[in-house]
């Protein structure tokens, strides 16, 4: 069983900062935001990548998203969301979660 920092999480044996859970998905604040919101949404079943991931599982990742971006007041002036796959896509935990991150002006730019 795979057991990175999200699936310890899940299993409610580290802490975080929950903002939203169901029986799919816990959304998580980012204990180093790079933006005044900057939430983690990670499934609660381990999936390591895209590669594993499913469509539905997939589609059901972006109406997390929307619905915790209208929760915490984001949608109106609108969110950035950011999937990292792999070491040259930045990706740090081995369990597939999406960044959403809002409160500013984001710019055009990802990378500077």
């Amino acid at each position: 069983m795979i057991d990175d920092i999200f699936c310890k999480i899940i299993k409610g044996e580290l802490p975080a900062d929950k903002v939203y859970e169901d029986d799919e998905f816990l959304v998580i604040k980012d204990i180093h935001p790079q933006a005044p919101v900057h939430l983690l949404i990670i499934p609660k079943k381990h999936i390591f990548g895209m590669h594993d991931a499913t469509q539905e599982l997939l589609g059901q990742a972006m109406m997390v998203a929307d619905k915790v971006a209208q929760h915490v007041g984001v949608v109106e002036k609108g969110y950035r969301l950011i999937l990292n796959e792999g070491e040259h896509g930045g990706k740090l935990v081995p369990h597939f979660h999406i960044h959403l991150l809002g409160g500013k002006a984001l710019g055009t730019k990802i990378v500077k």
